[in-house]
């Protein structure tokens, strides 16, 4: 308990610093010295932890310095913790539309595309409030129906509970999805300028296509020593070294 304390108490000593360090960057990137800025919320996500704002941020510095695919590798984390953010997104687009490949996903059912942008309107912790929030009215609605003598205020619990139910179940999956995202990152940003995807993880195999710098690839096989099998959006594939992409 004493270790909680002490632990605890140097935390919230350290806030002060976090602040003064993100505000420090802030200025420089005021200033327009995007690099310096840069290097401070580096030094932020690696030692007090990740944030969608800082993510953010330190696109926008890789954007100006014209440094695309680290600009795209950090607007695509903060999307991750703030899919429903609008500025990210469309930051997003704008410095996809720099890189040279333009894929065209595959066509998706109606009900599938309506889905996932549901999901990503909001955060996992969002969906996680509502979820909270449906279950305390659900809890609502039952008593109102087991306790209230107004035939009407009973029709409205019985009504209020179903309605809250799928909506506590809506967001239970949908904050699953979101958590799944998170905890299990799948998709990777090209860093080279351009790499050839080979048809199997080897220097001397085929050559199959050409991906440059930027575009977003999802890790199909990651348990090669030095390469890993990657699958383009518009559903080409095939094995890259390692050391050409970062993870998302």
């Amino acid at each position: 308990m004493k270790q909680i304390v002490i632990y605890i108490f140097c935390f919230l000593l350290y806030l002060p610093t976090i602040a003064q360090t993100k505000t420090k960057a802030d200025e420089l990137y005021g200033k327009e010295k995007y690099e310096e800025a840069a290097k401070l919320y580096e030094r932020i996500l690696d030692k007090e932890g990740v944030a969608a704002e800082v993510y953010y941020n330190l696109g926008n510095c890789y954007y100006k310095m014209d440094e695309i695919p680290r600009a795209v590798l950090n607007y695509e984390r903060a999307l991750l913790l703030s899919p429903g953010d609008g500025d990210i997104r469309a930051n997003l687009v704008l410095a996809r539309s720099k890189t040279i490949d333009k894929s065209t996903p595959p066509s998706e059912m109606f009900f599938v595309t309506w889905w996932k942008s549901l999901v990503n309107s909001m955060s996992m912790t969002a969906w996680t409030v509502i979820a909270i929030i449906s279950f305390v009215l659900l809890l609502v609605g039952i008593l109102m129906y087991f306790f209230m003598s107004s035939l009407t205020l009973r029709k409205t619990g019985v009504y209020g509970s179903i309605v809250m139910l799928v909506v506590v179940v809506l967001a239970n999956i949908a904050a699953y999805s979101q958590n799944d995202l998170l905890l299990n990152r799948n998709t990777a940003i090209v860093m080279e300028a351009a790499v050839s995807v080979k048809s199997s993880p080897s220097d001397g195999s085929t050559d199959l296509f050409v991906i440059h710098e930027g575009s977003k690839v999802q890790i199909l096989d990651n348990s090669m020593k030095g390469w890993v099998e990657v699958k383009f959006e518009e559903g080409k594939q095939g094995w890259v070294p390692k050391s050409s992409v970062e993870v998302i």
